[in-house]
C-alpha cells in the first residue's frame, strides 16, 4: 500500500487561545495532551515528534519538556507550511516503519509578549534583506501587500474583492466559539475599507490576527488507527514547493508556489480541485487566499475575485473555505499551518456543530510561510 494512503490522523486538538499569559511550552503541553486523549493514546505511545516554534532546537527542547526520546523528529523550519510538510515527513517515516506514532506541534506566546518575532527567524540577516532593508518594509506585510498591489494592476481586482475575504471568515468565526472574534459581530466590507491602512492596498482587517495559541494532530498507520477509533481520517496526498526567500527575486508576483504544490498532491491522492468538499487555506492576508486558491485550481489566474464573490465562500455557500474563522478571526498563533489541519480533521469526523459542512468527505489543508516563500498542500478523506 502506498504511504499516502497508509496513514491517517487519529487525534487533534487546539491549546488555549487568544491572550493566554501561558508559555509556548505550556501551550504546547496542553495541545499535545487534548490531542493524545482524542486518539485514546498517551505519551509513552509517542515515537514521533515534529514541531516547530518553541527555539531553533524546538524538537529537542518539546521533546525534553514532555519526557519523552522520540526515534523520529523534525523541526524544520519553513514559516506557516512547515505543519503539512511534517504531515508528509510523518507519513514517510511511519511508512518506512522509522516510527509508529507521530506527534505534530506548534505553541506560541505571541499576543501576550507583544511581539510578531517568530523563534529561529532572521528575516533582517538574509542575504536579499540588503537589497529590501534600505525601503522600510514592514515584514512580512509589506512583501504581501506588494502582491496585492501586483494582483490588483494586472487583473483590475478592486480592494473590495479582498475585503469580502475577511468578512467571509468573520462569519464563520461567529459559529466557532474557540475564535477570537467569535461574539465580535458581523464585519462589513466598507468596515475592512476603512479600517486603518497598513501598507497599502492592505488594511488592519485585511491582516491575520497576533494570538498565542497552539495545536497538535497524531498520526499512525491506517491499520492501527483503525483499532484506536472509528473514524479515522487519512492522509490521501501531500505535496510542496520553495520558491523564495525575499521579494526581490520572484520573476512573478502573482505565480505562487501553491502551483507546485497543489498538482504533486492531487496527483498523489488521484483527485481535483472539484473534489474538495472543504478547503483550509493560509489567510495570513487576504491576497493570500486569492492567490492560493488560483495556485491550487479552483480558479484560473485573476478569477479569484470573482470567485469568492457572492457569499460563495461564507457560511452556507458552495465553496466552504476556512470554516473555524481562519488566521483573520479565529487565531493566528505565528505560524498558524497547524490549525489548518486541526479543522480540516474535525470537520471530515463531523464535529464542527454550527460551522459543519455536511457531508465533508475530502478536505484542502493549505500552509504558506514567510513571504509567499513555502507552500504546502495535504488532502485528507474520510476512511472508506
Amino acid at each position: 500500500m502506498a504511504v499516502s494512503t497508509a496513514v491517517a490522523v487519529v487525534g487533534a486538538a487546539e491549546s488555549d487561545l487568544g491572550a493566554t499569559g501561558k508559555s509556548i511550552l505550556h501551550l504546547q503541553a496542553q495541545a499535545v495532551t487534548r490531542a493524545l486523549a482524542d486518539a485514546g493514546l498517551c505519551l509513552a505511545d509517542v515515537d514521533g515528534l515534529a514541531t516547530a516554534g518553541a527555539s531553533r532546537f524546538s524538537a529537542a527542547q518539546v521533546a525534553e519538556y514532555l519526557g519523552i526520546e522520540p526515534a523520529w523528529t523534525d523541526s524544520t523550519f519553513a514559516g506557516g507550511s512547515a505543519f503539512e510538510m511534517y504531515v508528509a515527513r510523518a507519513a514517510q517515516a511511519i511508512g518506512a516503519g522509522q516510527c509508529s506514532t507521530v506527534l505534530i506541534s506548534h505553541g506560541s506566546d505571541q499576543r501576550s509578549a507583544r511581539s510578531r518575532s517568530l523563534a529561529g527567524a532572521a528575516e533582517t540577516h538574509t542575504p536579499q534583506a540588503q537589497f529590501e532593508t534600505p525601503y522600510g518594509p514592514l515584514f512580512p506585510l509589506s512583501h504581501y501587500a506588494m502582491a496585492a498591489q501586483r494582483y490588483l494592476h494586472v487583473h483590475g481586482a478592486r480592494r473590495e474583492h479582498l475585503a469580502e475575504i475577511a468578512v467571509a471568515a468573520r462569519e464563520w468565526a461567529l459559529r466557532n466559539p474557540a475564535a477570537f472574534r467569535y461574539g465580535a459581530g458581523p464585519l462589513t466590507v466598507d468596515e475592512v475599507l476603512a479600517a486603518p491602512m497598513v501598507s497599502s492596498p492592505l488594511t488592519a482587517a485585511d491582516c491575520c490576527l497576533v494570538t498565542d495559541g497552539g495545536g497538535a494532530i497524531v498520526l499512525t498507520s491506517l491499520e492501527r488507527a483503525r483499532d484506536l477509533r472509528p473514524d479515522p481520517v487519512v492522509v490521501l496526498g501531500y505535496g510542496e514547493s520553495t520558491t523564495n526567500a525575499g521579494m526581490a527575486a520572484p520573476d512573478d508576483l502573482l505565480r505562487p508556489g501553491s502551483i507546485g504544490s497543489g498538482r504533486r498532491a492531487f496527483a498523489m491522492a488521484g483527485l481535483g480541485p472539484g473534489d474538495v468538499d472543504v478547503a483550509e487555506v493560509y489567510d495570513s492576508f487576504t491576497i493570500t487566499v486569492l492567490m492560493t486558491l488560483e495556485g491550487l485550481g479552483f480558479c484560473g489566474p485573476g478569477e479569484a475575485a470573482g470567485f469568492v464573490g457572492g457569499g460563495r465562500i461564507r457560511p452556507g455557500g458552495a465553496f466552504p473555505l476556512n470554516t473555524n474563522g481562519g488566521g483573520l478571526s479565529y487565531c493566528h498563533p505565528g505560524m498558524y499551518g497547524l490549525l489548518l489541519l486541526v479543522e480540516a480533521v474535525r470537520q471530515l469526523r463531523g464535529e464542527c456543530g454550527d460551522r459543519q459542512v455536511p457531508g465533508a468527505e475530502v478536505a484542502l489543508a493549505h500552509g504558506t510561510g514567510g513571504v509567499f516563500s513555502t507552500h504546502a498542500t495535504v488532502l485528507l478523506g474520510v476512511d472508506r
